[in-house]
C-alpha cells in the first residue's frame, strides 16, 4: 500500500512536469527581470573617488553617474516568442532531462510520505481527515521531498536560465547529470544544495497547500453534491488547488530561482549571502511586488500542472487498483 503512492504519484507528477515544461522556463525567466539592474554596493562604493578636488577658486565638480534604467518587463507571450526568435523552439524545452530527475526524486517522494500519512491520519470511522492534518502532512512530505530532489532542481533552474546569459558566461550544460558533475567539480558537493533551505520551504507550502486543498476542495465538492465524483469535480478542485498552491509559494520561488542561478565567481563574494539577504536586494531594487515577479506564468503553469497531476494521478490510480 505505502509503495503504490510513491509509483502513482511519480507516474502523475513527470507527465504533468514534462508537459508543463515550457510554461515553467518562462516562469524562471520572467522571475530574473531586473536582476541586472540591482545596485551594485561594491561599484557604489568607488563612485566617490571618481569627484576629483578642482584647483582652489574653482567650485567642485562632481561626475554623477546615474544608475542605468531598468530593462523594460515584458509578459510571458513576449518572453515566450522571444526564446523561439533568439533560441530556437527546442530551447522551451532546456533543462526538462533535470525536470524529470526532479519529478522522479522531489515529487514521487512528496506524494509518497503524503499518501502514507493520509491513511495513517484518516478517521477510519469518518474516512475524513482534518484539513489541520491535512496540512501538517503536506509540510512534512514537501520538506523531506525538497530536499532529495534539491540537486535536480538547482540543475533546472541553471539549464533555464542559461540562454539568457550572453555567449560567453553560458554554462552549457548538456544534460543533468553533466550540470551536477561539474557543478560538483567546479563548486564544491555543496552547490547541489545551494538555496535548499528556500526549496524546503516553497516545497512545504506548495505540497500543504496544493494537496491539502485539492483534497478539501473535492471533499467538499462531493459532499455538497454539487458534482459528482468524476473528471469534472478532479478538474474544478485540481485548478483551485493550484491558485492556493501558486500565492502561497511564488515569493519564495522568485529568491529561490534568484539564489540558485547566482554566478559566484573564484575569490570573489556571492551576489547575494543568502535568502535574506537576496530578498532585501530584490526589494530595495525592484519594490515588493518583485516578489511576484513570474506570477502569470506561475499561475499558468501551476494550474494546468495540477489540473494534469491529480487528473493523471486519479486515472493511475484506477489502473493500478488491483495491483
Amino acid at each position: 500500500m505505502g509503495l503504490m503512492g510513491f509509483v502513482e504519484g511519480g507516474i502523475a507528477s513527470i507527465v504533468a512536469g514534462c508537459s508543463t515544461h515550457p510554461l515553467d522556463l518562462i516562469k524562471v525567466r520572467m522571475q530574473l527581470q531586473g536582476e541586472a539592474s540591482a545596485p551594485n554596493p561594491a561599484v557604489q562604493n568607488l563612485r566617490p573617488a571618481l569627484a576629483f578636488p578642482t584647483s582652489a577658486g574653482h567650485a567642485h565638480h562632481h561626475v554623477h553617474l546615474p544608475p542605468p534604467p531598468p530593462p523594460p518587463r515584458v509578459g510571458p507571450v513576449a518572453v515566450g516568442v522571444r526564446i523561439i526568435q533568439q533560441e530556437g523552439i527546442a530551447a522551451l524545452f532546456s533543462g526538462v532531462s533535470a525536470t524529470v530527475l526532479r519529478q522522479t526524486l522531489y515529487s514521487t517522494t512528496r506524494m509518497g510520505l503524503y499518501d502514507i500519512l493520509k491513511k495513517k491520519w484518516t478517521d477510519p470511522n469518518t474516512k475524513n481527515m482534518p484539513l489541520t492534518r491535512k496540512i501538517t502532512a503536506g509540510l512534512i512530505a514537501g520538506g523531506i521531498g525538497a530536499a532529495v530532489g534539491n540537486p535536480a532542481d538547482v540543475a533546472m533552474v541553471r539549464m533555464q536560465a542559461d540562454g539568457r546569459l550572453p555567449l560567453a558566461q553560458r554554462r552549457n550544460y548538456k544534460s543533468v547529470v553533466d550540470a551536477i558533475s561539474q557543478m560538483a567539480k567546479n563548486e564544491g558537493i555543496t552547490s547541489l544544495w545551494r538555496g535548499s533551505s528556500l526549496t524546503v520551504n516553497r516545497a512545504m507550502l506548495v505540497t500543504a497547500s496544493q494537496l491539502a486543498s485539492y483534497d478539501q476542495f473535492k471533499e467538499t465538492i462531493l459532499e455538497k453534491h454539487w458534482l459528482k465524483d468524476g473528471l469534472g469535480t478532479h478538474v474544478t478542485a485540481s485548478f483551485a488547488a493550484g491558485f492556493v498552491a501558486a500565492v502561497a509559494s511564488n515569493p519564495v520561488d522568485v529568491i529561490k530561482t534568484r539564489v540558485m542561478n547566482m554566478k559566484v565567481e573564484p575569490g570573489m563574494a556571492p551576489p547575494y549571502s543568502g535568502a535574506l539577504d537576496c530578498a532585501l536586494k530584490t526589494i530595495r531594487a525592484e519594490g515588493p511586488m518583485s516578489l511576484y515577479k513570474g506570477f502569470i506564468p506561475t499561475i499558468s503553469r501551476q494550474g494546468p500542472f495540477t489540473i494534469v497531476l491529480f487528473v493523471t494521478l486519479e486515472q493511475v490510480r484506477k489502473l493500478l487498483k488491483d495491483f
